[in-house]
């Protein structure tokens, strides 16, 4: 039976892949709606239907769901997920901490999945940017160029060593025989081993004719594990490679756990195209370096042996071996404490002389800083030579080619300094109705606009107002077409040089900040500052330089709805 939620009493009822089952208790949350709702969507994360597979890992989702559904109830929230908005589930997002708003987002995500409807921009503001990010998590540095150097010595020595083993093991087998009748010997049971297959001591003492008890205490048992060592690839053998090969590659490691046979697609004799899934993004694929590509022919030339005993099923896995001599189970997966054993036997150390802690995505980020060493910048994508100064590379290597190209680059840096400058050119803000008086006030206005005393007066006077200032030329083409009216958005004029505020402003002012205010409640935040936030920015400026009294006379004139303000459909709050 599949997991379900039951709904009397309301609870989950969950089966895993491995046949276990677990109930979970969700009655006395406040709101059994939402609760349910929610618990609907749970349903998707869990097998088989999500990644979740075990009690402990719902266990962490129910606890988040507890906790949504009782914040909500405290607030007076009595509907379901349906009537969940966006400003509501931003603000509990944002106050909780990152380990709630992750499995909460990811709730509410699986109850769209499994059909149910949610309100205006809820999925995607469930499926955008978090708002509490880890940051206490810190990226692993890479390996110091010695310790790296060891690390790898000691994998290159132990893949020659044991593949060497593994052919003078296969050309001794050729000319052995039964180890039967007393010739209980290192070629003999290499035969036996490759006529037999991957046998356990068990079998091999049955094969020879004689008890278990017997096989041991004549220190056969010896003879037997030194031959299977050599015959198939163990434990061990499996670490070295797996760890060279992500030396040679810089593949993430759970990449390099789940590959199989049909991931590596053979572009030549020598070039590998080898697909992979890195589970935090999505299936990848790269093209292998040489050293990786002759490490994974040697690994499938060392395992074919052991490939051709196994069933049908297995002979898809890459990385295959045997768990231990003397017994013929296959291996599992390479856990950490295994690793940790053999770096414990090989003796591999850091600079401070105490055992090496070996992380295998370590590995990865330090095979990326080591090739970046390689060239001349730190960086292996670039080719800059050092010995050139950036204005000789960039007439020579970054230049346009073209005239059109030039004038387009030309034209894109125009702007951009252009764009610098308005926004740090100071708002020009009028606080008498006088046009004598802001001829003497800004003279700076005069120089830079070319204002006559008519144009004074209409700016004045409010013969040239838009929204929220009054413009010196509308058909100035700055943000549209020269000699066409400006069809620049209103707080567009925030930023805007040949805007002038006055004290009649302040009203529309104080809307388009309500407006501001709105969107940022129900935009992501990187979202909303790459829109609004330098406009969000310059309209306190602006606002600083008006008298209190007006600014407290204006607000009472703000009812902070999408009414007040000339918008566009698309551009409307929730």
């Amino acid at each position: 039976m599949p997991t379900r939620v039951v709904d009397t009493p309301l609870g989950l009822s969950c089966v895993f892949s491995d046949g276990s089952r677990a109930e979970f208790d969700l009655e006395g949350t406040g709101n059994s709606r939402l609760a349910r709702d929610l618990a609907v969507g749970l349903v998707e994360l869990i097998h088989p239907h999500g990644s979740a597979d075990t009690a402990g890992s719902v266990g962490h989702y129910v606890r988040g769901l507890h906790r949504m559904v009782r914040t909500f109830a405290d607030q007076g929230f009595s509907g379901g997920a349906g009537d969940l908005r966006r400003g509501q589930l931003a603000q509990f997002w944002m106050a909780g901490p990152n380990w709630l708003e992750s499995l909460t987002r990811y709730l509410v995500e699986g109850y769209a999945r499994s059909g149910g409807r949610l309100g205006d921009g809820v999925l995607e503001l469930a499926a955008g940017r978090h708002f509490n990010l880890h940051r206490n998590r810190r990226p692993l540095p890479p390996y110091s160029e010695d310790e790296w150097q060891r690390l790898a010595a000691v994998c290159r020595q132990q893949v020659d060593d044991s593949y060497a083993t593994h052919r003078h093991a296969l050309a001794s087998a050729a000319g052995g025989r039964h180890p039967g009748a007393g010739v209980w010997t290192h070629q003999n049971f290499c035969w036996l081993l490759s006529t037999l297959g991957p046998i356990g001591s068990n079998d091999a003492a049955e094969a020879i004719g004689m008890s278990i008890n017997v096989f041991r205490h004549r220190g056969v048992t010896a003879i037997f594990h030194e031959a299977a060592l050599a015959m198939f690839p163990h434990l061990d053998v499996v670490i070295v490679y797996r760890l060279l090969f992500g030396i040679y590659s810089g593949i993430v490691p759970d990449g390099i756990a789940d590959l199989e046979i049909e991931d590596i697609d053979w572009a030549g004799d020598s070039t590998i195209l080898l697909s992979y899934i890195k589970r935090r993004t999505a299936a990848e694929s790269t093209t292998l370096p040489r050293p990786a590509v002759r490490l994974l022919e040697q690994w499938l030339a060392h395992s074919a042996l052991l490939r051709s005993f196994v069933p049908p099923q297995e002979r898809a896995t890459l990385w295959l071996g045997m768990s231990q001599p003397g017994y013929s189970r296959r291996l599992g997966d390479v856990n950490r404490s295994a690793i940790g054993r053999w770096m414990r036997r090989y003796h591999i150390v850091g600079d401070d002389g105490q055992p090496m802690k070996l992380h295998r995505s370590r590995i990865r980020t330090t095979h990326h800083a080591m090739r970046d060493k390689k060239s001349w910048t730190g960086n292996a994508r670039a080719t800059i030579d050092p010995n050139h100064t950036p204005a000789v590379e960039g007439d020579h290597y970054l230049s346009a080619t073209t005239p059109g190209q030039r004038q387009a680059v030309e034209m894109i840096i125009a702007d951009a300094q252009h764009d610098i400058l308005r926004r740090a050119h100071p708002p020009t803000v009028i606080t008498d109705a006088d046009a004598a008086a802001l001829a003497e006030g800004y003279p700076q206005l005069l120089a830079a606009m070319k204002l006559d005393d008519g144009v004074l007066a209409e700016l004045v006077g409010g013969a040239r107002d838009v929204f929220t200032a009054a413009c010196a030329d509308q058909l100035a083409g700055l943000h549209g077409p020269a000699g066409k009216p400006c069809p620049a958005r209103p707080w567009v004029c925030l930023l805007c040089p040949l805007a002038v505020f006055a004290p009649r402003h302040a009203v529309n002012l104080l809307r388009l900040k309500a407006f501001f205010s709105r969107q940022w409640q129900q935009m992501p935040a990187a979202h909303f500052m790459a829109v609004f936030g330098p406009y969000a920015a310059r309209i306190d400026q602006i606002l600083d330089r008006f008298d209190p009294a007006e600014l407290a006379a204006a607000a009472a004139h703000v009812t902070d709805s999408d009414d007040e303000i000339p918008l566009r459909p698309e551009e409307l709050t929730a």
